[in-house]
């Protein structure tokens, strides 16, 4: 079987997802850590997990899952929130920034894309240049806009689950700890299992989709400049 087989991607795209994949990580889950040391917990920072270095993020183990399964992870954050003043609210704001650290770097790269195109710059250097800004943008985009949206997801390990826990009263909160392996398996079905990741993650990318596409017009509103989503998209697959 050739490696291009076991990917879940193209081959030749692997240097501008590997790329995508080690900013999309690195930002989240520094989000996730600068958060926590600044709400009083130093327990990432201890570990030198306040960096925007990405060997200190990303999983050697979860990447390689990502490439060839289209699912993989970076190294969990850890977080006291005992050390924060107000526990359930920092907690949630901790949980959330992760997310909304890849909602942020998804924009900018379509941003990036609308301001090359703008000044003519996306289009007026030779062809190679041209395909590579197309992939690598594109990646960043869509790679960080569907961790934004699957983070969400109220089922742990994932940050929404957290989020969810924090809003919860005590006792139901206790309850919810006490199974919380069992969300993880669930989980872990609903990734690996074809049937169950049909009806509850393939929704969840095409949502990611739906949102990829409200932002790209948005841009359009803003630059006042209309691009063709449709052409972006297949340029990228070109």
């Amino acid at each position: 079987m050739s490696l291009e087989n076991l990917l879940w991607y193209p081959l030749e795209d692997l240097p501008f997802l590997v790329i995508a994949i080690a900013i999309a990580f690195t930002v989240h889950e520094f989000a996730h850590a600068y958060s926590a040391y600044k709400f009083g917990d130093r327990t990432a920072y201890d570990l030198g997990r306040v960096t925007l270095n990405p060997r200190s993020h990303v999983d050697v183990l979860g990447t390689i899952l990502i490439l060839i399964a289209g699912f993989g992870w970076a190294k969990p954050v850890p977080v006291n929130i005992g050390r924060f003043k107000r526990p359930r609210l920092m907690g949630i704001i901790v949980s959330a920034v992760g997310p909304l650290a890849n909602l942020v770097v998804g924009v900018f790269a379509i941003v990036l894309i609308h301001l090359l195109s703008q000044t003519g710059l996306l289009y007026a250097g030779s062809e190679g240049v041209y395909k590579a800004l197309i992939h690598l943008c594109y990646y960043l985009f869509s790679i960080n806009l569907m961790l934004f949206v699957f983070n969400l997801i109220p089922i742990p390990p994932l940050d929404g689950y957290r989020i969810v826990a924090d809003l919860l009263p005590l006792k139901w909160r206790y309850k919810l700890e006490q199974n919380i392996q069992w969300g993880i398996i669930l989980f872990l079905l609903m990734v690996f299992i074809p049937q169950l990741r049909a009806v509850t993650i393939e929704p969840i990318l095409s949502l990611s989709v739906d949102i990829m596409s409200g932002v790209w017009t948005l841009c359009e509103a803003v630059f006042s400049k209309p691009m063709d989503w449709d052409r972006f998209v297949i340029d990228f697959l070109a």
